[in-house]
């Protein structure tokens, strides 16, 4: 122990004599972070994180590679090392000592950066600071050691300079040290999974920016410590008193043992992919914290309220403030400034409902029924059009529970995603005849997923537990549909009582499909929460809307799901002529549906249809009789059926609306704040207020005067990220 301390009091002395090491554990990285600071602009929100994230590792990286490496070889070339060689001790306090100063001398750089990421950019100090300190410390050794053992194997200065850059050079670039792992493409992502530093990147970044401990690190610890060991073993074996000494050259061949934990790592990582969706997640926390002033704006507020010029502050994924004319500069707020002079700003559109599991028409290749990523790609393109937020009300269950995941966790960017489970309805109803004809097994995994066909109360009330275990987020019954070919049974009204009666027991709100004026009759008696369609055959009277108001249930008459449906009886495809229908929809899913609208194929189709008792004037008409009633109104679509593209749906049942006689500003508070209340959302979204996730839309023009100017769609932001509305498409 005192040789270990007289040569660390040596070492110290040393080290603070050497302008290389002060230069790589002060100067270089403070170079690095005020060049990033400056580039990535630090000021504006939480990307301060990301600029110490990535100077961290650069640290590293130089005090364990140069910092640890070209000093034990220069100590070498200088005879220094042989000073030692007469004095009774090992290499292993001298290599200890090294390993330490090396620590030491690094920390207060990082403290100091820590520092000054506080003081000018306001940055707060990571609250798992420890975790942090710890495990940058762990870094720094196991990046010494691999510089120890580069020492060990050269045999010149020359020599060293150049291994040190094979080595730091791929390390430096493509760890997220300097380029952010999400901006490589997928197959440089799987290799940067092998490098080393790649783990120290991903640490800190964890640790530094989602929060987390070295606990909940285990794995890149596990890796850097056992790296840590081995090569301060390899450095030790290998060790060399004078330049004179000769190294065998099998004995070169250790070095690749220090490398073996992050091989298996590696492997495991380009399998799971754990570490690449976490960076995806980091990085879009990232952009949700950044600040943004939207100024000189029309601000519709979507609770009746309208700012004729004013701006919003966006700082950490919400809404900060709300000015009522002009604000104060952005610079002053620290916020990057967006002009939106003759622009609208409004709440994100809502469509409560949707399927997302079909695609509005038919493929020209029909093999691309099948393909999962149908609803991955609808999410993005209801977020490209500015609708922030769907609800699914028919879709395959497991395949919703993966797309909540996906999006949900923020690996993807797409729509909000809130979903019913499987329909309820009767055997031979609504869904069941659809998939009679299938082969049996597919039949049962579709019907397990898709529809729950209970035969008593209490076999509906036990489905209705285990939908809500698994996390839907609604409840959705069917009397009977009513789609042109098929005959089905009604849903025994007793039993749906019990179905609804359970998910209100579960708090979960229930929507019932209704066709008719008695289906809506019977959806009041149980309880619904919402009334989705209404009737599109039938006048549904007076008396009804005036329960429904009493009993505050929403009206979603989804008028789109009707003009859909006459337009392909018509053979009329005017409806995908829209320009962001063509700007979001795959190309062969719009030529398919043109074709089969006039196609002999599907003659048969369009004349059951153009037999089908079903109005948009009807439906127009009772929208009509809601609104003087005072319901709360929403705005649903269902999309994924005839014509009905996923994508631009609001904006399209909005023009339906006022083509209907409802005014605009009561359309376009259906389409935010209702629907928000209607899916208990509304306490996050649906209104433009301080304290709410800045979840926004801006649109050129004024849609309160052209309701069209809704789907001149110019800025969307999700959750305060400003979306990059070209790159949703082409997300990996």
């Amino acid at each position: 122990m005192k040789a270990f301390l007289a040569l660390f009091k040596i070492d110290f002395k040393l080290a603070a004599r050497n302008r290389a090491v002060l230069f790589f554990n002060y100067l270089f990285p403070l170079i690095f972070f005020f060049t990033f600071a400056q580039m990535y602009h630090a000021s504006e929100g939480k990307i301060i994180l990301l600029v110490v994230t990535m100077v961290t590792v650069i640290g590293v990286l130089g005090n364990g590679l140069w910092g640890a490496g070209m000093r034990a070889v220069q100590e070498r070339e200088e005879n220094i090392l042989r000073r030692f060689k007469v004095t009774p001790i090992s290499p292993v306090p001298l290599l200890g000592a090294s390993m330490l100063t090396g620590v030491i001398v690094y920390l207060p750089s990082v403290l100091l950066m820590l520092l000054l990421a506080n003081r000018i950019y306001g940055m707060a100090f990571p609250p798992t600071l420890i975790s942090y300190l710890v495990f940058v410390c762990i870094g720094a050794v196991a990046l010494r050691s691999i510089g120890l053992i580069i020492a060990a194997v050269v045999n010149s200065t020359q020599e060293a300079q150049m291994l040190i850059n094979i080595v730091y050079l791929p390390m430096l670039l493509l760890s997220g040290a300097t380029i952010p792992l999400t901006f490589m493409p997928s197959w440089l992502q799987t290799v940067a999974q092998f490098i080393p530093a790649t783990y120290v990147t991903t640490g800190v970044s964890r640790i530094l920016q989602g929060g987390e401990t070295m606990l909940q690190n285990w794995r890149a610890v596990l890796a850097l410590a056992i790296s840590a060991a081995v090569g301060l073993f390899i450095a030790t074996k290998l060790f060399r008193w004078e330049k004179e000494e000769k190294l065998r050259p099998r004995a070169k061949l250790w070095v690749a043992a220090v490398l073996l934990p992050f091989l298996f790592l590696g492997a495991y990582q380009a399998w799971s992919k754990q570490e690449i969706t976490k960076a995806k997640i980091l990085d879009r926390q990232l952009e949700r914290g950044r600040a943004w002033l939207v100024q000189n704006a029309r601000i519709f507020v979507g609770n009746g309220k309208v700012i004729e010029s004013g701006a919003v502050l966006i700082k950490e994924g919400n809404i900060a403030q709300v000015y009522d004319g002009a604000a104060p500069s952005a610079e002053s707020l620290h916020a990057k400034a967006i002009d939106a002079a003759g622009k609208t700003l409004l709440p994100g559109l809502i469509d409560v409902h949707v399927h997302l599991g079909a695609p509005g028409g038919f493929y020209s290749d029909t093999t691309k029924y099948a393909n999962p990523k149908n609803a991955d790609r609808a999410l993005e393109a209801y977020l490209y059009c500015g609708v922030t937020a769907v609800r699914s009300v028919g879709d395959l269950l497991n395949e919703m529970l993966r797309l909540r995941k996906v999006f949900g966790g923020g690996e993807r960017l797409g729509s909000e995603l809130l979903f019913c489970g499987p329909l309820f309805t009767a055997e031979g109803g609504h869904g069941t005849e659809y998939f009679k004809n299938l082969p049996q097994p597919l039949r049962d995994r579709l019907m397990s997923q898709f529809v729950r066909l209970p035969k008593t109360p209490e076999e509906a009330r036990q489905q209705v537990d285990e939908l809500a275990r698994q996390g839907v987020d609604a409840i959705k019954i069917i009397f009977e549909a009513g789609v042109p070919g098929y005959s089905f049974n009604r849903f025994d009204v007793n039993i749906a009582r019990a179905v609804a009666d359970e998910a209100h027991a579960r708090h979960l709100p229930v929507a019932v499909h209704t066709g008719s004026a008695h289906d809506v009759d019977d959806a009041i008696s149980i309880g619904a929460n919402s009334i989705e369609h209404g009737s599109l055959r039938d006048e549904i009277s007076d008396a009804a809307f005036a329960e429904m108001k009493a009993k505050n249930i929403a009206y979603d008459p989804t008028l789109s799901v009707g003009e859909g449906f006459t337009d392909f009886a018509k053979g009329d495809t005017s409806l995908l002529k829209r320009s962001l229908v063509q700007q979001v929809t795959p190309k062969d899913l719009i030529e398919g549906t043109e074709n089969a609208a006039r196609s002999e194929q599907f003659k048969s189709v369009r004349e059951n249809i153009s037999h089908f008792p079903l109005s948009v004037a009807i439906g127009a008409q009772n929208l009509q009789k809601a609104w003087h009633a005072g319901l709360l109104l929403v705005t649903g679509s269902d999309a994924g059926n005839f014509l009905v593209m996923h994508g631009p749906t609001v904006q399209r049942e909005v023009e339906l609306w006022v083509q209907a006689g409802i005014p605009i500003e009561v359309a376009l508070q259906a389409a935010t704040m209702n629907a928000a209340k209607l899916l208990r959302i509304d306490q996050r979204v649906g209104t433009v207020e301080k304290g709410k996730e800045a979840t926004l839309l801006i649109v050129d023009g004024n849609p309160l005067q052209d309701v069209k100017a809704l789907s001149s769609v110019s800025t969307v932001f999700f959750k305060g990220e400003r979306v990059s509305r070209s790159d949703l498409f082409d997300q990996k």
